[in-house]
């Protein structure tokens, strides 16, 4: 029961990395907060993890809207006294050079891969430093170390927030707030079944995902999520501003 009694807000939970997440910190001990703009998904996990004896509730919000995510972490702070944990989980990813990326589609991506982050960090903080501390896990990627192709602004996104985090890790490391981010590989995910029910060529190109990895295999959610827990614990109490590779060996080559 590593997070007894703690407060977290995860988002992008609906799904993915995020479900997972939810599941393990609720076994854990959390309270945990699903937070998602996709309705069905955010209340489906949430009843999950209550039919298991779990606390959770949904919360249906849109990173990218600073007054909505605002008007989330205020809540909950209000409804319970305190903000623990809150996991920035919410993001995507497009294809695209910087040729072929459009204006559009880049301060989309933006708008939740980092301002997501940014807003979410900007209204949490405040709470945490009030009652004495907090920890706060960010989702990054391993590109945040390698460059990859046709991926332009997927890879800027996730380079920005292992920035940030080191940054806000060392604005805040006097008000007792750990802020970390973890780095996932390539990860069988929602994400990847699309890209997969896409392709012309899908085994080809699971194949060329997995040899990314020294470990020639796709992670599982539950390995970032397990990860994700370990940062939100006292485990990593001596870890701040730190990114946390989990990518099968694939920055390591």
């Amino acid at each position: 029961m590593r997070l007894a009694n703690k407060i977290a807000i995860i988002t992008g939970a609906g799904s993915g990395i995020g479900h997972e997440a939810a599941k393990l910190f609720s076994r854990e001990g959390a309270h945990v907060v699903v937070a998602d703009r996709n309705a069905d998904a955010a209340h489906a996990v949430a009843a999950e993890i209550t039919a298991t004896g779990g606390a959770a509730e949904a919360a249906i919000v849109d990173v990218s809207q600073e007054m909505a995510l605002k008007a989330v972490i205020d809540g909950v702070a209000a409804r319970h006294g305190r903000l623990d944990i809150l996991v920035n989980n919410a993001g995507f990813g497009i294809a695209g050079t910087v040729v072929t990326t459009s204006e559009a589609d880049w301060d989309a991506l933006m708008a939740v891969n980092v301002k997501g982050v940014f807003f979410g960090c900007k209204h949490a903080i405040p709470i945490m430093t009030r009652q004495g501390g907090g920890v706060i896990v960010n989702t990054a990627s391993a590109v945040a170390a390698v460059g990859i192709t046709d991926r332009a602004a997927y890879v800027a996104s996730k380079g920005a927030v292992a920035a940030l985090t080191r940054a806000m890790a060392m604005d805040h490391v006097a008000d007792g707030i750990r802020i970390n981010c973890v780095a996932p590989g390539t990860i069988e995910s929602p994400y990847f079944a699309q890209i997969f029910a896409r392709s012309n060529d899908a085994p080809a190109l699971r194949a060329a995902l997995e040899a990314r990895q020294a470990m020639n295999r796709l992670g599982q959610p539950v390995e970032i999520a397990k990860a994700m827990l370990y940062l939100a614990s006292d485990d990593s109490s001596f870890s701040t501003g730190a990114t946390l590779f989990a990518d099968g060996g694939w920055t390591a080559r």
